[in-house]
């Protein structure tokens, strides 16, 4: 049972007796490592619609919180810019004129209850239809 005090036996490697410097100071506001505690409303697959703004969409990824770039947050104008700590989902989305994918915050989002069908041509890559408005991920595809 001595193997259970010292299960690494001779093979462990002391520490180091230096000390660790660091190049950057540590940003006590920031959370290293940290697992985000924002709980997504939506779910991939499901079709929703912009609270704003006249287009629909799948979601097909989901961010726990803001991950897109600082000019593409900047670019919104500050009355309706959405806050950073909430979920934001990547859409295949539409309108009456053109397909697009859409970098959308959890606020600005509803669910969309309507039974009219998705026509974004990159749909049918990534889910397969399973009954009026529900679409599931095709077996292999990673997102």
């Amino acid at each position: 049972m001595g193997w259970l005090k010292n299960p690494f036996g001779n093979r462990a490697k002391a520490l180091p007796k230096r000390l660790l410097l660091l190049d950057h100071p540590i940003d006590e506001h920031r959370r290293y490592n940290a697992i985000s505690k924002h709980v997504a409303k939506f779910q991939i697959g499901q079709v929703v619609r912009h609270r704003m703004f006249p287009f629909r969409g799948v979601i097909f990824d989901v961010d726990p919180q803001f991950a897109n770039t600082s000019d593409w947050y900047e670019s919104i104008p500050e009355e309706v810019r959405p806050r950073k700590d909430q979920p934001f989902y990547h859409l295949f989305a539409e309108n009456d004129r053109t397909h697009y994918v859409a970098y959308v915050s959890e606020q600005n989002l509803l669910p969309d209850d309507s039974v009219a069908p998705l026509t974004h041509p990159d749909i049918l890559d990534w889910f397969v239809l399973t009954g009026p408005g529900t679409y599931e991920l095709k077996k292999g595809v990673a997102n």
